[in-house]
């Protein structure tokens, strides 16, 4: 028997019928170690070792492979083709060799980049070994991120009450987004007209022309800065007679765009199709894993985290016949195209994303997939046909008209171009960030020279010079990876990631810098430059590509990263925190204190007339306040105009005409239907939550009304015919089947969530178990109601057992099983534990006390707790020899305390404990 590890269970079902009865695939589900969320994880003072520990959900799936394997001729380790999947691939085996369950197996890698019969049965023929230094680039950027995070986070909880948190990568995004925004703040428009001539051939044809020109000088777009000098040229060109002076027409062609990249597939799914980045990749992943297609589970585009833009040969020459049965000969050029990436820092590791078989015409598969999976596949199919098409061939004309009145001679101009062959075009057209007008596109009609023209009309506009756009996250990836930040894997992560920290929030397709966004930018800029800058970041993922080509030491790479880091954190850590405020008061002064209507001083306080605003820092975050404090308690948020208003009415509910409210509660913004006074006594009005990341002051009608119908029946479920809901509960958005509830993931809208992705959402959900819930606790197994408290539950706790009603909880007597237990015999526990004076379970009560002995050193009594608390990590010592070696044997276990904190970390995890015991 040989055992397959790959890293999902529907990846796992798909290969095992392609491999046959001989192999027994298994899944990871992903990573399966982690660097514990705690300080000490990394030691720089020991070379870096590294702390790993299994994940409490992969646990069984890690004995279910240790067991599997025993009996196992070979084991091959078939994680998916990148620096991820060659270290969970590591992570597997290391497991396993602590574990013991290796014994004379033969271990072997393999990938591939498709998920179709072919590709697998091929790859199978190809195993390798386990590719080290993929290995050590991965083991570098997780200890670069953790010792980051665990070194300036606490900075900024000590100098930035109110801040969060920041990171490696996503800071300098952040730092890209708050950018714009102080560009935008600081921007001053100005003032500038054109003027556009409508005149007509003698044909009659009617096209425009452009004031270009005037008494031998050029005139560019911002040079008529007035409407007096407007109106001197308009005069003119009212009474100028126009002739054509010259008419030139050049050839040129436009090629087509390369195959996809993850970057590039993100930002047309953005541009194109409204896909969020997380959304995008979440359906290419399901395209990747494949879909049953006659009786057999097939892989429909390749594997979607690359940034390489070539394609397999064999893809290519099936692209050229498509091209040909589809579009006809013309359109497929006399050779081959080949691709070579532009972007900085790029691996091309593996192809570009392309269907797996280019004979599967979208219109073919519509009916296989859903809505969303449909319109992706058919951007990847089409984007992949367009890239080995025919060049379009065009011809661009200039057409320049003399205009003169009296002595002045003004100078037109009119473009225009002509399609002579569409090529590429008949297909596709990359869309682009920032749609505007474009004149060259406009055919002209034909002109010689020497005609005269008349003048049908003339347009005199005013115009002013607008600030640059906010990005979009298509713009935003783009930008990205044209500086070469961060990695095709990290893109979609890093915009959620500061959305859900409330760093950026998402309106009208851009993103806005937050408050707390801005104040954590300007903290880092003012206090850790280097390590928000483009260059440094991108010179750091380049040092990361070096490692993963074997060319330097990832442990010299940190070395020379924690050296100069570590220097930084400790120049700031004697700033008092008035310091910091004042200096960041000054950088966000535009930002914070908008210019008066009257002129006046934006710093002087509007309650006492006497004191100066500036920037304060508070429990929940930053604030203005006054400085005549607790004399004048004036206060408000930093941007002036920020503060939404409460109580304020949307509309009126086309269904009971009552109003439709955006209120101010005590646990924040709401959405209320009418007022208590519009219902019957004991009748409480309809509310509805605000979802995260929105704020109050965007809601329209439209979108409170659909929040106020909130949970909505999707359909029934094509097993049980029960009812599956959709709803927006405490932890966002969710789907319910009777007692299971499902988050819904990045990019499912909850108003349109389809049955079909409930029901796979569901099924998901109960694939995982009650461990799988990535928000709020087990709920448990109801058995009724208490007569006072509620609800009875039994849930299984980290210490066994338990029931639960109203916050009491009661441990279940080892006589009895959760299964068993009566809805009686759970309340007689819990009066019980009530009468005992037990009530919830405060930080350091009884399990508190329960636990302590496992923190024991020494002694027989705690030596058992003590190994059970250390088994499941394993650590990670670098040696400088050979390659294994390096990247670290597992080995004995040490004591925690042998690991020694980053010096900041330390001070921090201090003072946490310092407050947990007051």
């Amino acid at each position: 028997m040989n055992i397959v590890i790959v890293e999902s269970p529907a990846k796992a079902k798909t290969i095992n019928k392609y491999l046959g009865a001989s192999y027994e695939v298994l899944a990871s589900f992903g990573h399966v170690r982690d660097l514990p969320a705690k300080n000490g994880s990394v030691d720089p003072e020991a070379n870096f070792q590294m702390i790993w520990e299994v994940d409490p959900k992969a646990a069984g799936r890690l004995n279910d492979i240790a067991r599997a394997i025993k009996g196992a001729d070979r084991l091959i380790l078939a994680t998916d083709p990148d620096r991820e999947g060659e270290a969970i691939s590591w992570h597997v085996l290391e497991v396993l060799k602590e574990k013991r369950a290796l014994k004379d197996q033969k271990i072997e890698r393999v990938v591939f980049n498709a998920i179709t019969k072919q590709a697998v049965t091929d790859a199978m023929k190809h195993p390798r070994q386990i590719d080290g230094a993929l290995v050590d680039a991965y083991m570098a950027r997780r200890a670069l991120d953790y010792l980051v995070g665990f070194t300036l986070s606490p900075v900024l909880w000590r100098k930035l009450p109110g801040a969060r948190s920041a990171g490696r990568v996503q800071s300098v995004a952040l730092r890209l987004v708050c950018d714009r925004e102080l560009e935008i703040e600081k921007f001053v428009p100005r003032e500038y007209w054109s003027l556009v001539a409508t005149l007509l051939t003698p044909r009659g044809e009617a096209f425009e022309a452009r004031l270009v020109g005037a008494d031998g000088k050029k005139i560019q777009r911002l040079d008529i800065g007035s409407g007096a000098e407007a109106e001197d040229f308009k005069k003119a060109i009212e009474a100028a007679n126009f002739t054509v002076t010259t008419v030139e027409a050049k050839p040129a062609r436009r090629n087509p765009q390369a195959p996809f990249t993850t970057s590039t597939l993100q930002q047309e799914a953005s541009r194109k199709l409204g896909f969020a980045p997380a959304h995008t990749m979440r359906i290419a992943q399901r395209l990747y894993e494949g879909i049953d297609i006659g009786g057999e589970t097939t892989g429909l585009i390749t594997y979607m985290r690359t940034d390489g833009v070539q394609i397999d040969s064999s893809a290519i020459v099936q692209a050229r016949k498509v091209i040909g049965e589809d579009y006809g000969n013309a359109y497929v050029p006399d050779a081959p195209r080949q691709y070579q990436t532009k972007a900085k820092n790029a691996q091309e590791a593996h192809e570009a994303i392309r269907p797996t078989d280019l004979s599967r015409r979208p219109a073919d598969m519509r009916r296989r997939l859903d809505t969303d999976q449909a319109r992706l596949y058919e951007l990847i199919w089409i984007r992949t046909i367009a890239s080995q098409m025919e060049s379009a061939e065009l011809e661009r004309t200039t057409v320049d008209i003399a205009a003169k009145a009296g002595s002045r001679v003004l100078e037109l101009r009119a473009t225009g171009q002509v399609i002579k062959f569409d090529g590429f075009l008949a297909l596709y057209q990359e869309g682009r960030d920032d749609d505007g007008d474009d004149e060259d596109s406009r055919r002209l009609p034909a002109m010689s020279e020497g005609e005269a023209l008349k003048r049908q009309a003339l347009a005199v506009t005013q115009h002013f010079t607008e600030p640059p756009p906010r990005f979009s996250e298509a713009s935003l990836v783009k930008r990205m990876e044209e500086l070469g930040i961060g990695r095709p894997s990290t893109y979609a992560s890093i915009l959620q990631v500061l959305k859900d920290r409330g760093y950026v929030r998402l309106e009208k397709k851009r993103l806005h810098g937050e408050d707390k966004g801005r104040v954590v930018v300007a903290f880092l800029e003012n206090f850790f430059a280097r390590y928000v800058e483009y260059d440094f970041t991108a010179d750091l993922e380049e040092q990361l590509d070096r490692i993963s080509n074997n060319e330097i030491s990832w442990q010299q790479v940190l070395r020379d990263f924690w050296g100069d880091f570590i220097g930084a954190v400790n120049e700031i850590k004697d700033l008092r925190v008035t310091e910091v405020l004042d200096a960041l008061d000054n950088m966000l002064g535009p930002h914070i204190y908008a210019p008066r209507e009257d002129g006046g001083d934006v710093r002087q306080c509007p309650t006492c007339g006497t004191g100066r605003l500036n920037l304060k820092a508070g429990k929940f975050g930053a604030f203005v306040g006054c400085s005549n404090y607790p004399e004048c308690r004036y206060t408000r948020p930093l941007a002036a105009d920020s503060e939404a208003s409460a109580d304020r009415i949307l509309g009126k509910d086309p269904e009971t005409d009552r109003d439709i409210i955006v209120k101010a509660g005590r646990f924040g913004p709401y959405i209320q239907l009418g007022e208590q006074k519009d219902y019957a006594e004991g009748e409480k009005p309809k509310r509805a939550g605000i979802p995260k990341n929105t704020s109050p002051s965007d809601i329209e009608l439209d979108l409170a009304l659909k929040l106020l119908s909130l949970p909505r029946e999707i359909g029934k479920h094509p097993e049980t015919g029960e009812p599956i809901t959709a709803g927006l509960g405490r932890f966002g958005p969710f789907v319910k089947h009777e007692k299971t509830y499902a988050s819904l993931e990045a990019g499912d809208e909850v108003f349109d969530i389809g049955l079909n992705r409930a029901v796979t959402l569901i099924a998901e959900k109960i694939a995982k178990g009650p461990s799988g819930r990535r928000f709020g606790a087990d709920p448990g197994k109801p058995l009724g109601d208490h007569p006072t408290l509620g609800g009875v539950a039994v849930k299984n706790g980290r210490y066994g057992a338990y029931v639960t009603s109203g916050g009491v909880n009661a441990t279940i007597p080892s006589d009895k099983t959760p299964d068993t237990i009566t809805l009686p015999e759970a309340i007689a526990l819990i009066d019980e534990r009530v009468a005992k004076g037990g009530g919830k379970p405060k930080r350091g009560g009884a399990r508190a006390k329960a636990a302590k002995p496992a923190k024991v050193e020494a002694g027989a009594a705690a030596s058992k707790p003590v190994k059970k608390a250390v088994a499941k990590k394993s650590v990670t010592k670098p040696k400088s020899d050979a390659v294994s070696k390096a990247r670290g044997s597992v080995v004995s276990p040490a004591k925690p305390s042998a690991v020694k904190a980053p010096p900041a970390a330390k001070a921090a995890a201090k003072k946490s404990a310092g407050k947990a015991r007051g």
